[in-house]
């Protein structure tokens, strides 16, 4: 594979490598049951989420008795306007997380850590997130998808005992994405040579968009080890000690939002690292980083379910306190219909990560397709709670916070959550590569007993062996698509009272989803993944099915808690009324859609057949490359890498 030309641009990998190297990197196997799966193939197993996953006694008394620290740390130590103001985490802020324990949240016990369970965790992130979103990436890209995740997975005892306790004090950072290197990791540049004896790697390369990276103590880099006499070779994972002779942080990015955060660009030249550094094996790199994420990325809906409930707050204070003709505006339909979707909606989005991070606690369900649903769902609502809190503060929604308060109003940071959230559908996986990645684990049961149909590369004799196999599978599923025998749906889910009606939905919904999956999959074979239109939708619809399921299950649990009687019901059937809506206008747009015509006209525009629509304007944009030069060579920058104490 050839290096990045000067200009930055990748190397020549052509579609079918592309998808060989994500293809091997998935986890393909499915040794535990699926609830997301099922839902996907038009099975509503309501045994596997219900009665709902409780935590233990003890992980209870843990994580709550941290979440009462925490709280108390922020709320005595941390100013938001501040970090906004000046676009840094306080170290002394980032000192008092270190020593309540918040680096080490994940880390075991044994290690120093505190030894929380993934819906503590979460629950933490909620807590730090909406006082500071800084806060809460600083603390999420460190132990989500930073050092203490992957050395707990796939790391040795040796490496346990090694760099576990450091991360109970020190900065992680992960660093996969490169100038023109991002979901497709098959033109990753980064090299790992191994040197003749073998006792080292000498990393070259550069990488962008490391959160933390300016801060870190330690990385986690992925770079591409060379095939040779007793090298695999393949992309593969690296822990790096920040400081190595070589490393040089080149750049602290800037953002539309999140400025708190430390992310940068880290240059690699010639720096060597101890073959005792890479973690499992060479080549699984890729399967590491994914496997991680499987269970990292429930960190972004904790903190999107956070502002949500945040926002549901703000949303209810204003709209009975401002008053237009005579009447609350929260009163006027309106106004009441965007109210009443933000607070359902909120509700929704922790249910769906609280059960999601349950299911992870409990290690009895595979939940790489649930942990996706959550990230997709939550960054997208999330970011629509957020555009329609501002709408609903007018004016005040679109000033800053410093503003409203310097005059003597309250100073909501609605503006600062909108911009916050937008990133959460980029990171860690676009909403677009989310489809993708989720459509492909949905259809994974169809490929497993068809894909030799409809691969070109399969020889004859092994298609007619396919086809056999997928008649005897098809003819044993599609009649399960049907309908279910015995009792009807809201006679099934009659113990969820009101909501019976709505898993009765899910249960219809979802064998419809099924059919449709199969009949595009019959329509268009091979094409289909190149319906990446129809996949979004037909992952919308999943989406939008589970976390249905998800806030039933939880407002049977809610019901009668405390002091909220049946309100959790009121809510969830809410939702579910609004979730249905959505559903049944994705299901029409899955056949009746302008996707064709689109694709069609796009490749047009790229011509510059339509050039001249952009005539009679300016463009304010700073001259430049559109990809930076990632070349591999010494830094030529001052290194703004610094250490907090």
């Amino acid at each position: 594979m050839s290096t990045a030309s000067a200009s930055g641009g990748g190397a020549a990998v052509d579609e079918r490598t592309a998808r060989r190297v994500a293809e091997a990197a998935r986890e393909s196997e499915w040794r535990l049951p699926s609830f997301g799966k099922q839902l996907f193939m038009g099975r509503l197993r309501m045994d596997l989420i219900h009665p709902h996953p409780r935590p233990a006694p003890e992980d209870v008394e843990r994580g709550e008795a941290f979440l009462r620290r925490l709280r108390e740390f922020l709320a005595e130590n941390v100013d938001p306007q501040r970090i906004e103001r000046e676009a840094r985490i306080p170290d002394d802020v980032v000192a008092g997380l270190r020593e309540i324990g918040a680096l080490g949240m994940k880390i075991d016990e044994k290690y120093g850590g505190l030894g929380l369970n993934q819906l503590y965790y979460g629950r933490a992130l909620m807590l730090a997130g909406s006082i500071s979103p800084a806060i809460g990436a600083l603390l999420s890209a460190h132990q989500s998808i930073g050092v203490p995740q992957p050395i707990k997975m796939f790391g040795t005892e040796e490496q346990k005992a090694r760099w576990l306790p450091r991360c109970v004090n020190e900065i992680s950072a992960f660093l996969l994405t490169e100038p023109d290197v991002g979901s497709d990791p098959a033109r990753l540049h980064a090299t790992a040579v191994p040197t003749e004896d073998g006792g080292e790697y000498v990393l070259n390369g550069v990488k962008l968009w490391t959160t933390n990276g300016v801060v870190a103590d330690l990385l986690v880099v992925m770079a591409r080890v060379p095939e040779s006499p007793g090298h695999r070779g393949g992309i593969s994972a690296f822990v790096v000690e920040a400081d190595s002779p070589g490393i040089t942080v080149e750049h602290r990015n800037a953002f539309m939002g999140l400025r708190g955060i430390e992310n940068g660009v880290t240059r690699f030249h010639d720096v060597r690292v101890p073959a005792a550094n890479l973690i499992g094996r060479e080549g699984s790199g890729l399967k590491i980083a994914l496997s991680t994420l499987n269970t990292g990325r429930l960190s972004l809906p904790a903190m999107c379910a956070a502002a949500g409930k945040w926002a549901a707050k703000i949303a209810r204070e204003w709209c009975a306190e401002r008053v237009q003709w005579g009447r609350p505006i929260g009163e006027h339909e309106a106004i009441s219909t965007k109210l009443s979707f933000i607070t359902v909606t909120a509700y929704a989005l922790e249910a769906m990560v609280d059960l999601a991070s349950s299911l992870a606690d409990n290690e009895r369900n595979d939940i790489r397709i649930e942990a996706a649903l959550a990230k997709l769902y939550g960054s997208e609502m999330a970011w629509r709670i957020a555009d329609e809190l501002v709408q609903l503060r007018g004016g005040r929604g679109y000033e800053t916070a410093e503003s409203l308060a310097a005059r003597g109003e309250r100073g909501v940071p609605a503006e600062q959550m909108l911009r916050d959230l937008r990133i959460n559908r980029i990171f860690e996986g676009s909403t677009e590569i989310m489809h993708l990645l989720i459509a492909r684990e949905a259809v994974d049961a169809h490929l497993a007993v068809a894909g030799d149909i409809i691969d070109p590369e399969t020889a004859p004799a092994d298609k007619v062996r396919a086809a056999a196999r997928a008649g005897g599978f098809y003819a044993r599923w599609l009649p399960t698509l049907v309908s279910v025998p015995g009792l009807s749906g809201r006679d099934r889910y009659a113990g969820f009272g009101p909501l019976a009606r709505h898993l009765a939905f899910v249960e219809r919904a979802s064998r419809r989803l099924a059919r449709s999956t199969f009949y595009a999959a019959a329509r268009w074979q091979g094409a289909l993944e190149r319906r990446q239109a129809f996949l979004g939708r037909m992952v919308d619809i999943g989406a939008e099915l589970f976390a249905m399921s998800a806030v039933c299950v939880r407002a049977r649990m809610d019901a009668g808690s405390g002091n909220r009687g049946l309100t959790p019901y009121a809510l969830a059937d809410a939702f579910c009324e609004q979730a249905r809506v959505r559903v049944e206008a994705l299901f029409e747009a899955l056949w009746r859609n302008t996707d064709a015509q689109d694709s069609r006209l796009a490749r047009r525009v790229l011509t510059g057949e339509f050039s001249w629509v952009e005539e009679g304007v300016l463009d304010p944009s700073i001259p430049g490359p559109w990809i930076a030069d990632s070349t591999p060579g010494p830094s030529r920058t001052a290194d703004v890498h610094r250490r907090i104490g």
